[in-house]
């Protein structure tokens, strides 16, 4: 093994509070030097606020290690769909896009892609309609998915993520959605990119069995399944094998050494 690939919530924190374990693992590992990267479908805050989310946990890193969808979506639509984008994402994520120049949030037309990512109780029928009225035109648009996650778990239980959305307006507008994060195999191969590594030598930690441990074995990256966040025993029933199954992320250091020595 050469680098290691980490989620965040569910493997790092559950919402506001940090797993036990999770900073002095961090700390090991930078200690170390072993490449890593964090990777994450949250669309509902910037990098920097996630930096300092995990600053106050005792994790500190920096917002290049920070490999978000939205970082992802802003490169592809400059290169793919030049033009002004319609956001649908919270308004601190819409500061990642400024440099788009993002359509108003009233106008119904002349989208170059349509950026769909989670709006959680952002969303209203309206709201939806606009997205799927601006999918309909002439030349259409690109769908651009900020992650297809189907849900996560917050403090007060489970919650739909912006998979769901995203299918609702593929579903009605007949457009092919380009997934910018998990679990689409090209999330994980430019973060193989950024550490210059290949797939095949890093690990995946994550708690989700689709979103996380599959779609790392697509991209051809081992994944590692934790016991916390989101984790079900009735993942380890659905057909996807994880090269390995750990209580939490506490548990890395020793398995990283049973794989290197």
């Amino acid at each position: 093994m050469g680098g290691i690939l980490f989620d965040l919530d569910g493997v790092l924190y559950l919402g506001r509070e940090p797993l036990p374990g999770a900073a002095e693992v961090i700390r090991w590992v930078q200690g170390e030097g072993i490449p890593h990267l964090y990777l994450t479908n949250t669309t509902s805050r910037p990098r920097a606020a996630l930096v300092d989310k995990l600053a106050a946990m005792g994790i500190d890193i920096e917002a290049d290690q920070l490999l978000t969808p939205a970082v992802a979506a802003l490169q592809w639509l400059r290169r793919e769909a030049p033009g002004p984008p319609a956001l649908f994402v919270p308004e601190a994520t819409a500061a990642e896009f400024a440099a788009c120049g993002p359509l108003p949030e009233e106008a119904v037309s002349g989208a170059a892609a349509v950026v769909v990512g989670d709006l959680g109780a952002g969303w209203s029928f309206n709201r939806l309609n606009r997205a799927f009225r601006l999918l309909m035109q002439d030349p259409p648009p690109a769908l651009v998915a900020l992650g297809m996650t189907r849900y996560w778990r917050a403090e007060d239980g489970l919650r739909l993520d912006t998979g769901p959305f995203v299918q609702a307006l593929s579903y009605a507008s007949g457009r092919t959605p380009v997934v910018m994060g998990k679990p689409a195999p090209a999330f994980f191969q430019a973060a193989a990119g950024l550490l210059d590594l290949p797939t095949t030598e890093l690990v995946m930690i994550g708690d989700d069995i689709r979103g996380d441990i599959e779609g790392a074995q697509n991209a051809g990256i081992p994944g590692l399944l934790v016991r916390t966040g989101k984790f079900s025993p009735g993942d380890l029933k659905l057909g996807v094998k994880p090269a390995a199954v750990l209580d939490s992320v506490a548990a890395l250091p020793d398995w990283w050494r049973t794989q290197t020595e």
